[in-house]
């Protein structure tokens, strides 16, 4: 990240408006990257982009390093004659929140469609073909939708990675492997020229990488040695963490636990692969869950609660050695954060995480408070796993509601904001973003729910909620006002 002061904004590319029920690569993307030079503003942060799996998660995919299909623009396809009139016609959605189960009927027939008029003969696409970058996701997708089911329950020579079954499959299956390819060249290529674009304009990238990966995915399948599986290769221990402030029984989230001795003895290359590619994909990379590369969390597999987990030493600065990091790196170091993993982010220098919504309980040591925030940190209104301001404001008893108000008010008037906070939420949200630009933090990013002053309807997460997250998308791109006060609070700030 530069060292200068910076301000970011915080919108994941499916929240972005458009006619095909989810956010893309297409022309709202570029429309959004203007919006935000003409504000001042110079990093875009974004959710993981890759494909996601059951629960819709960005968190939780088929492979850490795929990109997901829905975000290829139609309207791209069809002007490279790859659909048709008719066909973008039939592919709208009507605007609102985003129907996941809608788009996985239809979106990969449509695409599937312009699958069928590629030329696939094409020296481009043979060239990345050739990189490799998609064969473990393109096999794994074709034996998906071979055999359906989680691998676990494939037929052993393709489930344990037979070099014949793999070939086999391959050669019998030739025209869905390279489908799955296609869908991987086309969403490079239309996410580089997007990149290209907002990079053209002054605005960076932060990227989020998730410390884990699915149990049924491509990660797993490919490289099971890496993880603490039994002989079936089922997870023997799951990822999670305790109690915390999101949840009184912790967060189990089902994830397998890496073996990080087997990482050790192959010199950590599947990691430095992985980072590499994340770093090639971005311009700065957020490391979701960073503790765990200190201590993580294991819980025993079938486990109904994450109570029972123990915790367990992680690799460590080890991990980094052999990535070029170039200070792209912010550490996710929320939730329960001690000692060994604040030591951990000051020697490898990564900047953390300040959330301002957990600034406000009274304590005056609290580190997340305004005048407690340091230089190598970003501070953020709130993450994806929040509500929004509005919406947190609006969920507060009386008395918590008073209290609230009179510590950010306080706050306020430290930093010489003159803001009124209205007993219906009226204010917080512009409250919290100008404190967050105020503070000495290098950067200060801001989600854009809490920029258009938007309730807990636009809430991005609930964590430990299995069904209705990651469906928050923006209305129609006319917000002018918004604009307008995001780009005087930049100035004001000097960001």
């Amino acid at each position: 990240m530069e060292n200068g002061r910076s301000a970011g904004v915080l919108c994941h590319i499916a929240s972005l408006p458009g006619k095909y029920g989810i956010g893309s690569f297409g022309k709202e993307a570029y429309k959004f990257a203007r919006l935000l030079k003409k504000c001042g503003i110079g990093y875009w942060q974004i959710l993981p982009l890759v494909q996601t799996g059951f629960g819709d998660s960005p968190y939780s995919s088929v492979s850490c390093t795929s990109g997901n299909p829905y975000f290829i623009d139609l309207d791209i396809l069809a002007r490279d004659g790859l659909l048709t009139k008719q066909e973008l016609l039939q592919a709208r959605h009507a605007p609102g929140k985003i129907d996941y189960g809608a788009l996985y009927n239809e979106r990969y027939v449509t695409l599937r469609k312009a699958f069928s008029r590629f030329n696939f003969d094409g020296e481009d696409f043979r060239a990345f073909i050739k990189t490799g970058v998609a064969e473990d996701y393109a096999m794994f997708m074709t034996a998906k939708r071979v055999y359906g089911e989680n691998f676990l329950y494939w037929d052993e020579p393709l489930k344990y990675r037979d070099a014949d079954a793999l070939e086999k499959l391959r050669t019998d299956f030739h025209e869905e492997y390279l489908f799955w390819n296609f869908l991987q060249y086309e969403f490079h290529r239309q996410w580089k020229a997007l990149k290209a674009y907002c990079n053209g304009l002054g605005i960076s990238f932060i990227g989020d990488i998730p410390l884990y990966v699915a149990a049924d995915s491509a990660d797993v399948w490919a490289h099971p040695q890496l993880f603490k599986l039994d002989k079936d290769l089922r997870p023997v221990k799951v990822a999670g963490v305790p109690p915390d402030y999101f949840s009184e029984t912790g967060q189990l989230w089902g994830n397998p636990i890496y073996d990080w001795d087997a990482h050790a003895r192959e010199g950590f290359a599947w990691w430095t692969a992985r980072l590499n590619s994340a770093l090639a994909l971005y311009d700065v990379v957020r490391i979701d869950h960073f503790r765990g590369i200190d201590r993580y969390f294991e819980i025993p597999a079938f486990s109904e609660t994450a109570a029972k987990g123990e915790w367990q030493k992680g690799p460590g600065a080890a991990l980094f050695e052999k990535v070029d990091l170039q200070g792209r790196i912010i550490a996710e170091d929320l939730g329960i954060v001690d000692d060994g993993v604040k030591a951990l982010r000051e020697q490898l220098g990564f900047p953390g995480m300040k959330v301002l919504l957990f600034a406000f309980d009274g304590n005056e040591k609290n580190e997340y408070l305004p005048e407690n925030i340091g230089e190598n940190c970003v501070c953020y209104t709130g993450t994806h796993d929040n509500d929004t301001v509005a919406g947190y404001v609006r969920t507060l008893a009386t008395e918590e509601f008073l209290l609230f108000r009179s510590r950010v008010a306080e706050a306020l008037a430290a930093a010489g904001i003159y803001i009124r906070l209205g007993e219906g939420g009226e204010g917080f949200s512009e409250a919290l973003c100008r404190l967050a630009l105020s503070t000495r933090a290098r950067l200060a990013v801001l989600s854009v729910q809490d920029i258009l002053g938007l309730g807990n309807e636009a809430r991005m997460n609930l964590p430990g909620e299995g069904t209705g997250n990651w469906q928050f998308r923006m209305a129609k791109l006319r917000y002018g006002r918004a604009a307008r006060k995001c780009r005087q609070w930049i100035k004001i700030y000097r960001r």
